[in-house]
């Protein structure tokens, strides 16, 4: 404890196993197995971090008030943690709806998938280094 904390929330097989990587750059994973659990868990523990995969609702609600799967955790997130950068991980065939998705929510990157962790190391790498440049001090 004491490090960024990280939201994975893993819905399918496709999220990769990122926790080695999180754990050697000092970051804490909560992993989670759906968003009404993440949802649930922002008000006690709200994240720095959040890395989770994007589905578009084909044929269902998502079509009126809800884009995606994520719609109403991001709308919680902006609640809880406006801060916390969002990774979202998107498969090819889905990369044009999440377009959607950022215009009506802050998103820190999105990644087609399959992600490396490379990927995902140099974003945290990065957004580090702006934040000790920003407030040496670390806060």
């Amino acid at each position: 404890m004491g490090g960024p904390l990280l939201y994975s929330i893993v819905e399918s097989p496709g999220h990769p196993n990122l926790s080695a990587l999180y754990r050697r750059l000092g970051v804490e994973e909560l992993r989670l197995p759906s968003q009404r659990k993440a949802v649930q868990a922002l008000k006690s523990r709200p994240p720095d971090w959040v890395v989770a995969e994007f589905f578009y609702g084909f044929g269902n609600n998502y079509a009126g008030a809800n884009l995606s799967n994520l719609d109403v955790f991001l709308g919680s997130l902006q609640k809880y943690a406006p801060r916390a950068r969002v990774l979202v991980l998107v498969t090819k065939d889905q990369r044009d709806y999440v377009t959607r998705l950022a215009e009506r929510y802050p998103l820190h990157a999105v990644l087609v998938q399959p992600v490396r962790e490379s990927d995902i190391e140099a974003l945290i790498l990065a957004a580090n280094a702006g934040q000790a440049a920003k407030d040496p001090t670390g806060r």
